[in-house]
């Protein structure tokens, strides 16, 4: 996916391989690589393996984890937030969250539009905030966007 700038430039690049999104794989884990500019690595969103909960690791380019994601058992809801804690990359600290957003019910019912909000340490690196950028997409991606525009395949927490 390209992320460009109002001038039509790409600012951010972020690519993420083909894996396996069952919960039932260990090995095959979600990995988005971001780079900013076009080229440059500026860090990786990282799925780590877990049974119920979703999480995810926010590693800046030389692997090393930054800050740490985790969701909630049910990804739906009715008539409510989904919200997935950003935590300080020991685990221990809440310090932000990225929040897929209630719409309302004929917007959630009948379309596949999402409305999603970032929140992160207002001095973090700038490179990070990219890469919670690509975290957000990707949290859509493997939770709230369904295969062959399908109304009716939304599953449970990590069940899909």
């Amino acid at each position: 996916m390209k992320i460009l700038d109002n001038a039509t430039r790409e600012v951010v690049h972020l690519n993420r391989g083909l894996r396996c999104t069952s919960c039932w794989c260990p090995c095959c884990l979600q990995k988005m690589e971001v780079t900013s500019p076009p080229g440059t690595v500026v860090g990786y969103v990282c799925q780590s393996w877990s049974m119920c909960f979703p999480k995810f690791t926010i590693e800046d380019a030389s692997g090393t984890t930054i800050l740490r994601i985790e969701g909630p058992l049910c990804t739906w809801n009715l008539c409510g937030d989904v919200e997935f804690d950003v935590l300080s990359a020991d685990g221990n600290t809440k310090v932000g969250k990225i929040s897929k957003q209630w719409s309302g019910f004929a917007k959630e019912a009948f379309t596949d539009a999402d409305n999603f909000g970032i929140s992160f340490p207002m001095d973090l690196d700038v490179k990070m905030k990219a890469v919670m950028l690509g975290a957000c997409f990707l949290i859509d991606f493997m939770f709230f966007e369904r295969s062959g525009n399908k109304k009716d395949q939304k599953k449970a927490g990590m069940l899909h």
